[in-house]
Parts: structure tokens; C-alpha cells; sequence
């Protein structure tokens, strides 16, 4: 088990992020980019479906396949390219902070 969580420790971020953005939303979930994360899953991605059906009419059914496959092609991007926010949220890793061994149990 020790190996795998090596590994995980190892791996290239940015490709995970991309990799998961798969789900418009989720690569920037992962970067710690919370508001924009939850934006593209909420609104993103409503916008995105409103307009392949709309665009739909004048494409004979062309932007049904090409905005989906653009949209998370572009929200892919923008996740490869997020900084990564991962450790900047104090009050996400309380585990790792000096202060946190006063709360852990200790064995007698």
C-alpha cells in the first residue's frame, strides 16, 4: 500500500487534472479551484447543453457532437493550465499544520 500513495505523491498533477476534467469541473475541483470548479459543473455545463440543442437547428444536429467535444476539450486546458492550489486551503489539511499535534491522541 506504501508503494501506491508513493506513487500517487509522484504523479503529474496537471495530467490528472486534465484527465479528470472528462466531467467539466472536476480537473479544477482537484486544483482546489472550488468556485470555478462548481461554476463549469453548475452553469458551464447547463450553458454548454443549451447551446449545442440551440445551435442544433441551424447545424442539422453538427453541435450536438462538436460544442460538447470542445467544451471539455477547452475545460481540459483551462485545468492543465490552473495553478495548483493544493495546500493553500489551511482549513482543508488541519492535519499538516504545527498547531495539529496538540489534538491528536497520543499512545500511552
Amino acid at each position: 500500500m506504501k508503494e501506491l500513495f508513493d506513487a500517487w505523491r509522484d504523479v503529474d498533477r496537471n495530467k490528472v487534472a486534465a484527465l479528470l476534467s472528462v466531467v467539466p469541473g472536476l480537473g479544477h475541483l482537484y486544483k482546489h479551484h472550488y468556485v470555478d470548479g462548481l461554476a463549469i459543473m453548475i452553469v458551464g455545463n447547463v450553458l454548454m447543453v443549451f447551446c449545442a440543442l440551440w445551435l442544433s437547428f441551424a447545424t442539422i444536429g453538427l453541435s450536438l457532437i462538436l460544442v460538447p467535444l470542445l467544451w471539455v476539450a477547452g475545460v481540459a486546458y483551462a485545468a492543465h493550465e490552473a495553478s495548483d492550489q493544493h495546500g493553500a486551503h489551511p482549513w482543508l489539511h488541519v492535519w499538516e499544520h504545527k498547531w495539529a499535534h496538540a489534538f491528536r491522541r497520543t499512545k500511552h
